[in-house]
């Protein structure tokens, strides 16, 4: 017997990143662990309303997403931590702009830059409907095939309600390999 525990969001954990938007012509970041996809090209990422970067993914209409890994915890969660409206945070992190405008975190692994697509509207709430338009991969991150290795890349994971940061576990198998199994 599954117990009733009211409208609780439970598709943690997701990937923690950094989201980098130019806001009044300088670099902003900020952390996000609401994440998701939409398609095999588009994403979206929702951030509370009150985020001082929300006026620059507007403004602008592009920003990065770049994948957090170990190496980058403390600065991701120190951007996290303080608001760009208060402390400027555009040196936090080496950079580079990217083909469309958007401030991209040099030490992250995986950086995805976007175009803003959409958004949508809910209480609390500004999600960000993107189209992927650049994606940039270290060559360590790669397999032969020039995909991205997850092993390699081991992106961390934010899981909520506890706030906790995790990693990735053990590989159970191949996609669909279970099927075998069942029968019918």
């Amino acid at each position: 017997m599954k117990k009733d525990i009211g409208s609780v969001l439970g598709l943690y954990p997701t990937p923690l990143v950094i989201i980098g938007a130019m806001v009044q012509d300088k670099p902003n970041w900020l952390i996000a662990g609401h994440v998701g996809i939409i398609g095999h090209d588009r994403i979206m990422v929702s951030l509370a309303k009150p985020h001082y970067t929300n006026k620059g993914i507007k403004e602008n209409k592009v920003l990065s997403v770049n994948i957090v890994n170990e190496k980058l915890l403390s600065e991701a969660s120190y951007v996290g931590k303080v608001s760009g409206s208060k402390v400027d945070k555009s040196t936090v992190f080496a950079h580079s702009i990217g083909e469309l405008g958007a401030p991209l975190v040099n030490a992250s692994p995986l950086t995805m830059e976007c175009s803003v697509v959409d958004v949508y509207d809910t209480e609390g709430f500004e999600s960000f409907v993107l189209k992927i338009e650049h994606t940039y991969a270290e060559e360590s991150i790669l397999n032969e095939e020039g995909k991205i290795d997850y092993h390699v890349l081991k992106p961390v994971l934010f899981e909520m309600p506890t706030y906790e940061y995790v990693k990735t576990g053990a590989v159970l198998g191949m996609c669909v390999s279970f099927a075998d199994q069942y029968k019918v």
